[in-house]
C-alpha cells in the first residue's frame, strides 16, 4: 500500500532541482496549526458557537426587524396586516366553529378564548414555518458571508415574536371589548410567552436543518401544522372534550401535553377570568418548561452539528 504524502509548493528561493520537503497528512496537520491555520468551514465548538452567536446579537435584531419591516412592503394596508391577518382567521374559525359546529356552547367567553388561542397558535406555526425556508431562503448570504449559520432561524424566531407583541395590542382591545380587564394574573402571560419563544426557536432551528437539506420539507409542513392546530383546541375546548370515557387515557395524555395546546391554555388561563386553573392538565408550568428546555436546547445542538454543511451543494 502507497501511504499517503503531500507535497507543498516549493518556496521561491527554493534552488532549481533541489529536493522539495515532502509531509505525511499528520504532520502537514501539525504545520497548519503551528502557523495558526485552520480548515475552512470547520463547525467551532459549541462554546464558542454560543460565543460567536452572541457578537453576532445585533446583526440578528436588525435582520429580524428588517424582514418585518419588509413583511407587508408591497401591501396597502403595509403593517396593519400584521393585525388583521389573526383577526381575520379568528372571524372564520368562529363562523365554522363557534356557529355551525356550536363548539361555543361548552365554552365560556368563547370569543376572547378563541381569539387568545388564534394568537398564540399563529406565533408558533408562523415561527416553524419561516425556519423552513431559513437556510433555503438566504442561500445567497450563506454562500457568501462567515457568520454562525443558527443567526438566521434564530433572527426568523424574533421576527414573528416582535409581530406578536405588535398585534397583541389588538388582542387587548378585544379581551376589554368583552368583558376581561387587565388585573395581576396577566403578568403570567410574560413567563408563558417566553417558553412558547424558546420552544418555537428550538423547533424552527430543528425545521431549518432538515428544509435545507430536503427542500420537500417546505411543502410538507402546511399539512403538519394544520393537522398539530385541530389537536390542539384552537378552536375548541380540550379539556371540554377529554372529560368522561370520550377517549382512551394515552390519547387524553397526549392531547394534555401537546406542547402547542400547554402554552394556549396558560396564555388564556392568565387572560380570561372564566379559565381556571381546573382546565389546565396538572403540573402545566412543568410541562412548558420542559418543552421550552428540550425543544430549545436540542433543537440549537440539533442544528449546530451541520454547521458546516450549510449552503453546500
Amino acid at each position: 500500500m502507497v501511504s499517503q504524502t503531500a507535497t507543498p509548493p516549493a518556496p521561491a528561493d527554493t534552488p532549481a532541482g533541489a529536493a522539495l520537503p515532502v509531509y505525511a497528512p499528520g504532520e502537514l496537520a501539525a504545520l497548519a496549526a503551528r502557523h495558526g491555520l485552520t480548515m475552512s468551514g470547520a463547525r467551532p465548538s459549541l462554546v464558542a458557537y454560543v460565543r460567536q452567536l452572541w457578537g453576532r446579537r445585533h446583526f440578528i435584531t436588525a435582520f429580524a426587524t428588517a424582514k418585518l419591516t419588509a413583511q407587508y412592503s408591497q401591501a396597502k394596508l403595509g403593517q396593519i396586516w400584521q393585525i388583521m391577518t389573526p383577526l381575520l382567521n379568528a372571524t372564520v374559525y368562529y363562523f365554522i366553529f363557534g356557529v355551525l359546529m356550536n363548539t361555543k356552547r361548552n365554552v365560556e367567553d368563547f370569543v376572547p378564548f378563541l381569539v387568545t388561542g388564534v394568537f398564540i397558535w399563529t406565533f408558533t406555526s408562523s415561527s416553524i414555518t419561516a425556519g423552513t425556508r431559513a437556510i433555503s431562503g438566504n442561500l445567497g448570504l450563506v454562500r457568501a458571508l462567515h457568520f454562525p449559520r443558527a443567526s438566521l432561524p434564530i433572527a426568523l424566531a424574533l421576527q414573528q415574536l416582535q409581530q406578536l407583541l405588535f398585534s397583541l395590542g389588538a388582542l387587548v382591545l378585544i379581551l376589554v371589548g368583552f368583558g376581561q380587564f387587565p388585573k395581576p394574573s396577566w403578568l403570567l402571560a410574560v413567563p408563558a410567552l417566553f417558553l412558547q419563544a424558546v420552544f418555537n426557536t428550538g423547533v424552527s432551528m430543528v425545521v431549518a436543518r432538515l428544509a435545507a437539506r430536503t427542500p420537500d420539507i417546505a411543502q410538507l409542513m402546511p399539512f403538519v401544522l394544520r393537522t398539530w392546530m385541530y389537536a390542539s383546541g384552537v378552536m375548541w375546548s380540550v379539556d371540554t372534550m377529554l372529560r368522561g370515557d370520550r377517549v382512551p387515557h394515552f390519547v387524553m395524555v397526549m392531547l394534555e401535553c401537546n406542547p402547542a395546546a400547554v402554552f394556549i391554555d396558560l396564555m388564556r388561563f392568565a387572560l380570561i377570568d372564566s379559565f381556571g386553573a381546573s382546565h389546565l392538565p396538572p403540573h402545566v408550568w412543568a410541562i412548558a418548561a420542559g418543552w421550552a428546555l428540550v425543544c430549545g436546547v436540542g433543537g440549537f445542538v440539533y442544528f449546530w452539528q451541520a454547521e458546516e454543511r450549510y449552503g453546500r451543494g
